[in-house]
């Protein structure tokens, strides 16, 4: 083996390093753009910034969060020159909760903003825009969000107990007893969170707690050691004051403190009501969820002699208001508990029109049995990576309709192409507003076959 030579000094192909920019640092920035994710673009000595809480026009002064070789996530610190579009955040904990990031800007411009995003994501990869623009479904601009999760932590060093939020860009807990974007019902549970699980005698056991409003208030508490019966006697106190059940997690699937506890949703313009346990996937919005589900239905069109498919179908959000007006529901779903969940739902409201299978849906669909009837029409609501190898060759299901619902209008864009390789043409296309205050892009399209 060769003597390394201690005294030799290499040097990267490509020049020499750029320093690297320390956490804290504070810098003056020109924003030039908005990016996707609502966060402001800035361009320095050959570096991309992107901030949180700028606005395009602004000059501002970011504070460095984290920073790579050429990318510096960092959020604003001091506006020495405003947008025009800028609005002074209503929430107190705007800019360091990770929550809700773009408060700064007026609820009409969010909808623009992510009108813009869908817009653009489709021309960009698809090369599309749709026939007919829907407009924007919306709801309340708060007091929306009848399920969060509640990040609990015990600072051993400090001996105290973080509740709250995370932190922007950040596992950091920022201190939060309220909370704007809760439904109503919540916010006082909220509040009076933190000062009753301080109260506990073992905090260290605490992982998080999660929050819902459906037929019922419910509390889950997330615990990584048996709690102490008089930590537990805190919790069945604090749940009985706001006529809450109380939910435990510890090893195995969460568990009802009171087994004959029923707790789910409703969906009140179809009679239906879906039965929920915490860990479940919810659409958080429900006034949203109620027009997203109607405008699916709506386009999708179902008639009452059609055998209709839908792909994901989770607790049988879109499921069970479809086998009202079609012949026969096909609901596939990739996890097995969910399928279970769906198809006690169905039954609990008398609805025996729908067959539910568990398939993995990261698979083309023809080898499954129950694709080779085909189908009149098809919904998918597939989660943010989208449902690629599904739409691949889902024209050979015969399907003349398509509805596609995405949390991901890039992967939506993506799926476009393949539908549009096989004959689709995008027919009409909109946002859905699931979360006011953030970036985040909801959207349905209607796609026909030519």
């Amino acid at each position: 083996m060769a003597k390394r030579n201690a005294g030799l000094r290499f040097q990267p192909a490509g020049g020499s390093r750029a320093p690297q920019i320390p956490t804290g640092k504070k810098q003056r920035l020109t924003i030039e753009r908005l990016a996707n994710d609502g966060r402001g673009i800035a361009f320095l000595e050959g570096r991309t910034w992107f901030v949180v809480g700028a606005l395009a026009g602004e000059e501002i002064e970011a504070r460095v969060l984290n920073a790579h070789a050429k990318v510096v996530e960092a959020r604003v610190e001091r506006i020495f020159q405003a947008s025009a579009m800028r609005r002074p955040a209503p929430c107190p904990h705007a800019g360091t909760c990770g929550g809700c990031s773009v408060q700064h800007l007026a609820h009409a411009d969010q909808l623009a903003l992510k009108q813009r995003m869908l817009a653009e994501q489709l021309a960009r990869v698809a090369g599309i825009e749709p026939q007919e623009w829907a407009a924007p479904l919306v709801g309340p601009e708060f007091g929306y969000r009848r399920r969060a999760r509640v990040a609990v932590r015990w600072d051993a060093k400090a001996k105290k107990l973080d509740v709250g939020f995370r932190a922007a860009a950040s596992q950091d807990i920022v201190g939060i007893d309220d909370c704007m974007v809760l439904v109503q019902p919540l916010r006082p549970i909220m509040q009076q969170l933190p000062a009753m699980l301080r109260r506990f005698s073992k905090p260290q056991v605490l992982g998080h707690v999660e929050l819902f409003s459906g037929t019922s208030l419910a509390v889950l508490v997330r615990h990584t050691a048996p709690l102490a019966d008089a930590d537990r006697r805190v919790l069945e106190a604090f749940c009985d004051e706001h006529s809450a059940q109380l939910w435990l997690h510890g090893e195995g699937e969460p568990q009802p403190a009171d087994p004959d506890q029923a707790l789910g949703f409703a969906l009140e313009p179809w009679r239906l009501e879906l039965a929920y346990r915490p860990g479940d996937f919810v659409q958080v919005n429900a006034a949203v969820n109620t027009a997203m589900i109607a405008q699916a239905l709506e386009w999708l069109a179902p008639k009452a002699d059609e055998r209709v498919l839908d792909l994901f179908c989770g607790l049988g959000n879109f499921a069970l208001p479809l086998a009202q007006q079609a012949r026969e529901v096909v609901a596939v779903e990739g996890v097995a508990t969910m399928v279970q969940r769906a198809a006690a739902n169905a039954a609990s409201n008398n609805l025996h029109n729908i067959q539910f299978f568990h398939t993995d849906l990261s698979q083309p669909l023809l080898a499954s049995g129950w694709a080779a009837q085909g189908f009149s029409a098809v919904l998918l609501d597939p989660p943010r990576d989208g449902a690629f190898e599904v739409v691949r060759k889902i024209s050979t299901l015969g399907a003349k309709r398509l509805v596609y619902v995405s949390c991901n209008p890039a992967t939506l864009a993506r799926d476009a192409v393949e539908l549009l390789r096989q004959g689709y043409r995008l027919k009409r296309a909109g946002i859905l507003d699931m979360f006011p205050q953030t970036a985040h892009v909801e959207a349905m399209a209607l796609f026909e076959a030519s």
